[in-house]
């Protein structure tokens, strides 16, 4: 079933008022790959009832009022991308499409959706009792104080500018749903992981982060609150830590357990429609559902930890994976499917080839706190052994009416090099069978010391991985071809540096690259603290640092106008 959009669908279900209701940035999509919807029927599993208001008009009551006020709590996010990231290029300019709205017209989510949303909520429901929780990747990584590249500055916690009650952070089913049980059964919910609130007062035993004042007075203050922050993330070893903003303060609660592979298969076993919401439907055709209609999360967490990247802060630093079980009953439930025409457009996670792998070390005792898994070389501790997607590929393939299983997400090279057990057997498995004519992998830039600041191994590696891919694809008499996805104006890159990139890749990787987008400093990354500083925060040595937006175009500028791309 759909969760309801209007009261009149709530009374077809049996239900005189709802609990919680979800306002959301994007349009409602079914599906897994929605956090509104796995958030919204995970909550109506455990006996919740549950409705959605997409995208609403800021501008009117008559979105926002339709379903009445909730009896526990608003929920808000602003969609699965930060609004600001949506609605903006790198270079500051409006976006004028957008995949998750109905038509793909980009004039439905506001900037700042999550402080507008609430706003709205304040608006036309004076008084109201109800508490308001923030949610979703917005106002995850906007929690506390940090830089925001819209208005070039610092900015509180998110929660002190949308004047809301309580804030969830990361993946949210647990959080949520503990504060649903808390608000029905009227008992103190300012304990639960996962959350995060408005005091008064510090919190005893918590870290204190340099407040927001002290941020803006030194850069060096911010750097040791993102360090502070960053390092307080994990499950297992992270600590509660308070921010002090004026005379209050934001108290962060220690992050939600992770899940175990049983939870996943749970919530990822959950019944949804794989389509819009007839409601919105009807409003035109949503882009994004192209790609993610028969698309398989296996994992979530990421240990790669690039600093241009959130998802280690959003997702967690610890992958947790599936069992192949409940990944073959979703792909097999799929192709028995109206519709499907037979092919799974993906089958990942924000790393498809970290499933089922993972340090033992790091599941029992937590991450490790003075190194990284995959940088400046891959853990010794983490042992890789592609065997189990091998293992779960080969299952789903073999699956009636299905005809082709693609890979689409993104592939750490550098992970199948480090595999002597089965690397080049997972490889030559993606060659033979689960890509397309071509494989994208993101080494993101060719010159070292541009690679050291992005937390990414050497260029080394990734001719190394270039050679091995066209040696098996001429094995197997298969004609397909890398594409590479770069990146211009990260911190320390100068335009020297991409006339570097240029000739690296003319002449090593045989290629004019053709995907390159200049780096945008979202919240809560180090290559964003990097940008505002302009220091390298590993040891607080100054970088350069490209601000002007011209020059940013000319860096990308430098790789993409060259003839068309030469393939093997």
């Amino acid at each position: 079933m759909f969760l309801p959009t209007t009261m009149e669908e709530v009374k077809k279900l049996g239900w005189d008022s709802l609990d919680i209701i979800l306002v959301s940035g994007d349009t409602y999509l079914d599906t897994s790959y929605n956090g509104t919807a796995i958030i919204g029927k995970w909550l109506v599993k455990h006996g919740f009832k549950v409705g959605v208001i997409a995208q609403p008009d800021i501008n009117s009551d008559k979105d926002i009022t339709r379903l009445g006020t909730p009896n526990l709590y608003w929920a808000v996010s602003a969609g699965c991308v930060d609004s600001m990231v949506a609605n903006y290029t790198a270079v500051k300019k409006r976006r004028k499409s957008d995949d998750f709205t109905p038509g793909g017209i980009n004039n439905k989510r506001p900037d700042r959706a999550t402080i507008q949303y609430t706003n709205l909520i304040r608006r036309f429901f004076k008084n109201s009792p109800v508490p308001i929780v923030l949610g979703g990747i917005e106002a995850s990584l906007r929690r506390v104080v940090h830089y925001d590249y819209w208005s070039n500055s610092l900015r509180r916690p998110i929660i002190f500018d949308a004047k809301a009650d309580i804030l969830s952070y990361g993946m949210g089913e647990k959080s949520m749903l503990e504060l649903a049980n808390a608000l029905k059964n009227k008992t103190d919910w300012k304990s639960i992981r996962g959350i995060g609130y408005i005091s008064k007062e510090p919190k005893e035993g918590y870290l204190a982060l340099p407040s927001f004042e002290e941020c803006v007075e030194k850069k060096e203050n911010f750097v040791k609150a993102f360090e502070l922050f960053y390092h307080n993330c994990d499950p297992i070893t992270a600590k509660g830590i308070y921010q002090k903003n004026a005379d209050r303060y934001f108290i962060q609660n220690p992050p939600c357990e992770n899940f175990t592979s049983q939870e996943m298969d749970d919530i990822y076993g959950l019944d949804f429609e794989r389509d819009v919401h007839p409601y919105y439907k009807k409003d035109g055709h949503v882009k994004a559902l192209d790609t993610i209609k028969h698309s398989v999360t296996t994992h979530r967490g990421c240990y790669g930890e690039c600093n241009f990247c959130a998802i280690a802060v959003h997702q967690g630093r610890t992958v947790i994976s599936r069992s192949e079980d409940s990944i073959v009953k979703e792909v097999t439930n799929i192709a028995n499917s109206k519709g499907f025409k037979g092919n799974i457009s993906d089958v990942g996670g924000p790393t498809a080839n970290m499933y089922g792998l993972e340090c033992t070390k790091k599941l029992n005792h937590g991450a490790c706190s003075h190194k990284r898994c995959l940088y400046p070389e891959t853990c010794p501790a983490l042992k890789l052994d592609h065997s189990r997607q091998i293992s779960l590929l080969k299952k789903l393939k073999s699956i009636d009416k299905i005809k082709k299983i693609f890979i689409a997400s993104g592939i750490r090279y550098d992970m199948i090099l480090d595999d002597n057990k089965s690397g080049d057997r997972y490889l030559e498995e993606l060659i033979k069978d689960h890509i397309s004519g071509q494989m994208k992998i993101a080494p993101e830039h060719t010159e070292d010391k541009i690679l050291s600041l992005m937390g990414k191994q050497g260029k080394s590696i990734l001719k190394e991985f270039k050679n091995r891919f066209y040696e098996l694809n001429k094995k197997h008499d298969k004609k397909q071809f890398l594409t590479y996805y770069l990146i211009a104006a990260h911190p320390g890159c100068n335009e020297k540096d991409m006339l570097d990139l240029k000739r690296f890749a003319s002449s090593e990787l045989k290629i004019s690259p053709e995907q390159v987008q200049i780096f945008t400093p979202t919240p809560s990354t180090y290559s964003t603290l990097m940008y505002y500083t302009e220091m390298n925060p590993l040891n607080n040595k100054k970088i350069f640092v490209e601000k002007d937006n011209g020059k940013k175009q000319k860096q990308k500028d430098i790789i993409t106008q060259t003839n068309k791309t030469r393939r093997y």
